[in-house]
């Protein structure tokens, strides 16, 4: 198909030795260092015993409050290192963890993976945890995860953070073609550290690079490098068709908590751009017009953005955008 070609040609492994020499991590992660312990919690879910890891990291002084931060698709508990170090040195407690499917915690071949399913399990560990009030804060992917979180559990959530998430448009109903998850997959096993590199740059940083990003470039490519690169790629192709077909963005007037919504407006992630036709690219992923619309439409919504910054700005300008989100999350008391 179409899109699988221009895929495989954007992300293909290049054939030199120098592969051999990168890190090669397990379909748990296994061997690459997260910022603080990691913990698993098991549970029973879809008549599986599953695990998932989490950071629990609790500052010498609390301040009252509890984050849980919610890891993008391409990302892991791990990316929040800077965020996590921002927030416990301001006195939160953070919880971040690996969801079913991604990084540290299990990859299942059978599995109905659904947003609401992911905010379920969620739900779990911070019960496991004895924690009773959060606030709830997603980046990319889980920022949608963190939206259905706070639809199913707003009682429990004091303030939602969204930070350049996906899902502020349906890119299926405007025309982005569907594809099957084997469609999905089979790119996912063509992925290298090259492909990932090229697109972060052009996606995530706005065309800019600094050798710190190479760290999460490999901690993704390690796995699919690894002895479980099926399970690894096969998890991420039924998490794509999650997300392509569960938009939450038909739900945000239904969010009664405060919420603060920070966006990089140099932003173009849009899941399955690939695939659509070159007049309908041109208009997809404009976060500038998203950020605006998405705050009109949630009750509570307060907009701050990074005009100069791209798709993961707590990466991009820490010190910017963790001034700003402690001031935000102050504002709610």
């Amino acid at each position: 198909m179409r899109w699988n070609l221009l895929l495989l040609l954007f992300l293909v492994v290049p054939l030199n030795s120098a592969a051999a020499e990168r890190p090669v991590y397990g379909p748990h992660l296994e061997g690459f260092a997260y910022p603080h312990p990691t913990t698993d919690f098991a549970f029973e879910s879809q008549r599986q015993n599953l695990h998932m890891t989490y950071m629990d990291v609790r500052p010498a002084k609390l301040n009252g409050r509890t984050v849980v931060l919610l890891h993008g698709k391409n990302f892991c508990g791990a990316t929040w290192e800077g965020t996590i170090k921002a927030l416990s040195e301001a006195g939160y407690r953070v919880v971040t963890p690996d969801q079913i499917g991604f990084c540290k915690s299990s990859k299942t071949a059978q599995y109905q993976f659904s947003i609401h399913q992911l905010a379920v399990n969620t739900r779990a560990l911070l019960e496991s945890l004895e924690i009773e009030k959060i606030t709830v804060m997603g980046h990319s992917m889980g920022g949608m995860l963190a939206i259905r979180y706070a639809l199913l559990f707003p009682e429990q959530v004091e303030q939602l953070v969204l930070v350049n998430p996906i899902g502020l448009e349906d890119w299926k109903a405007l025309g982005v073609p569907y594809r099957t998850v084997d469609a999905w997959y089979e790119p996912e096993l063509m992925v290298s550290a090259e492909g990932i590199r090229r697109y972060q740059k052009n996606t995530y940083y706005a065309g800019q690079w600094r050798p710190e990003y190479d760290r999460w470039v490999e901690m993704q490519a390690g796995m699919f490098r690894g002895p479980g690169r099926e399970a690894v790629a096969w998890n991420s192709a039924l998490t794509a068709d999650m997300i392509m077909t569960q938009p939450v963005l038909y739900e945000f007037g239904l969010l009664k908590m405060p919420t603060l919504l920070l966006i990089g407006e140099r932003d173009n992630t849009a899941l399955g751009k690939d695939a659509a036709p070159p007049e309908l690219q041109q208009k997809l992923a404009n976060y500038r017009r998203l950020g605006q619309e998405a705050a009109a439409r949630i009750p509570k919504a307060r907009l701050l953005t990074f005009p100069d910054l791209s798709h993961s700005p707590q990466i991009q300008a820490p010190d910017r955008f963790h001034k700003t989100l402690l001031e935000g999350l102050a504002a709610v008391r």
